[in-house]
């Protein structure tokens, strides 16, 4: 996890690009009239840093005593924000909608009223192409007002219109409301809880999507309502470990944006997670040709100039293609090709440490001691490991469980029977408290305790009844959690055969790619 400090101003400054930096200087000596600045000595010094450093500021920017530092870092802040507002992005539909809102409201404030209806038409047919349905809000609030408070007559039946418009709308807007609140609370159960565990969980968020999904939203057309709906979809079909439709709704959510060309630029990031989705939803459902296809494409995507001038979109789009990379590594079972893109990974982790949430860094960090685990490398995959145990908070709770179970199974793997019993004990304790021992980890668990104790010449026939009792769970909803997880088959599979994990996943690859596939 990065140290760095996540002081705002010193993230704002170091996001900015260098155009946008010579951009700030220009703004800050123009509107001040002279070149020593506070702001910009203050600027230049936070510029010149790697970590944030109260003490070495002050030191760097020795026109400013400590007792000024706060008002000047509030005063640089809002002029860096400023000086970014005047670069109006041609392709950025919010900033340019909002400019347009402004119009309207300067020529009001002349008295201009018909003026100002022009811009607001024109700002509504934007808004319409675009489906941004808070501006048409905005714009028809507005209209209402210049029409209650002047008589216009701009048109006939002019009060019908206007009420009938922004019934419509706001019908429109309370749907997507209900919909990206129902999305984003089962998200936030996935986060804090992983999969679905158990018959309960199962049952509860069943009955809770059935109560707050609304009916009407079968039937909308809009792109936000459907974008939502399927959202809705794809957490809930994830949660419970649907994969298949967890794949067609990921498929609605990324053909939705071939429906509507127009909002790739506007929508990205949500274009990007519907990518994400899809590509997770083919991993899941053990289809490498889909997920190359996929991966292919998306790299293409993330060339486009429109993302690459944007941090965000750039960052996120970067996390997902690495994540998916490392997903067909394991359905093709190279392993050990796969360690290349570890040095990328620490790389961008470093680099955008302050960007990631601590979700997204510890599943890379699970991601890459599974490839050092599959390629037979225990210890690296214990470094890793540690990195997520040792993380504090309540964040995936479900991976948290799963990397002590793939620690206890490395330590095995490495023969140190002395640590394996306390081991076993320890996250034996912690699963159980998290209610989280289902039937495959309980057999996996009376396994451990016992082959610990067991002579090396009668394992191989207790790894044996081990995998005749693990097969039994395969396709069930509520165990395939463990599956997804830890593929503890091609574990034991490579322990009666003598060889690594990865040359098992790799001839099983092998084996499944000479025949046809369909999804």
């Amino acid at each position: 996890m990065s140290n760095r400090s996540t002081d705002a101003l010193f993230q704002l400054v170091k996001s900015l690009t260098k155009s946008e930096k010579r951009n700030f200087k220009l703004y800050a000596k123009r509107n001040t009239g002279t070149d020593d600045l506070k702001v910009i000595q203050l600027f230049d010094a936070l510029d010149k840093m790697n970590e944030y450093d109260e003490r070495l500021l002050l030191r760097k920017a020795s026109g400013i005593r400590k007792q000024q530092l706060s008002n000047i870092k509030a005063h640089l802040y809002k002029l860096v924000l400023s000086s970014l507002r005047l670069i109006r992005e041609e392709d950025n539909i919010d900033i340019y909608l909002h400019e347009q809102m402004d119009h309207a409201r300067i020529l009001f404030n002349k008295g201009l009223y018909l003026q100002s209806l022009k811009i607001l038409d024109k700002l509504k047919e934007t808004a319409r192409t675009f489906q941004q349905l808070t501006y048409l809000q905005q714009a028809l609030f507005f209209e209402k007002k210049i029409e209650t408070l002047f008589i216009t007559r701009s048109m006939q039946n002019r009060a019908d219109k206007l009420t009938a418009e922004a019934d419509t709308i706001n019908a429109q807007l309370a749907l997507v409301n209900q919909l990206s609140n129902l999305a984003l609370q089962l998200y936030s159960w996935y986060i804090q809880n992983g999969h679905a565990r158990n018959k309960n969980d199962l049952e509860g968020i069943k009955q809770f999507f059935e109560k707050q999904f609304p009916p009407q939203a079968r039937e909308a057309k809009g792109f936000y309502e459907r974008l939502y709906s399927y959202q809705c979809f794809v957490w809930y079909a994830f949660i419970r470990q649907d994969f298949l439709q967890y794949y067609r709704y990921s498929q609605k959510w990324v053909n939705l944006f071939e429906e509507y060309p127009a909002l790739l630029k506007v929508e990205t990031a949500s274009y990007i997670k519907g990518m994400h989705n899809l590509m997770g939803a083919q991993f899941n459902l053990l289809n490498e040709p889909r997920l190359a296809a996929s991966i292919r494409s998306f790299e293409h995507f993330t060339r486009q100039k429109f993302l690459q001038e944007n941090e965000n979109n750039r960052i996120l789009a970067y996390q997902y293609l690495y994540t998916s990379r490392i997903n067909l590594y394991f359905l093709r079972g190279t392993f050990t090709k796969g360690l290349r893109l570890v040095p990328f990974l620490e790389d961008m982790l470093k680099q955008y440490g302050l960007y990631l949430d601590t979700h997204r860094v510890l599943v890379f960090y699970y991601k890459i001691a599974c490839l050092y685990f599959g390629s037979g490398n225990n210890e690296k995959a214990i470094d890793y490991l540690n990195r997520i145990i040792n993380q504090k908070g309540d964040l995936r709770t479900d991976l948290q469980c799963y990397a002590r179970l793939l620690h206890l199974i490395a330590h095995y793997e490495l023969g140190n029977f002395d640590l394996l019993e306390y081991l076993i004990k320890s996250v034996y304790r912690y699963m159980a408290k998290m209610e989280n021992l289902s039937r495959v980890e309980e057999e996996m668990f009376t396994f451990l305790r016992r082959s610990f104790r067991v002579g090396a010449h009668a394992l191989k026939p207790e790894f044996e009844k081990l995998l005749i009792k693990l097969r039994q769970y395969e396709g069930n909803p509520l165990e395939s959690r463990a599956f997804v997880y830890l593929d503890v088959i091609s574990w034991l599979e490579s322990k009666i055969s003598g060889v690594n994990v990865q040359d098992v996943i790799k001839a099983r690859y092998q084996a499944v790619a000479k025949r046809p596939t369909s999804m």
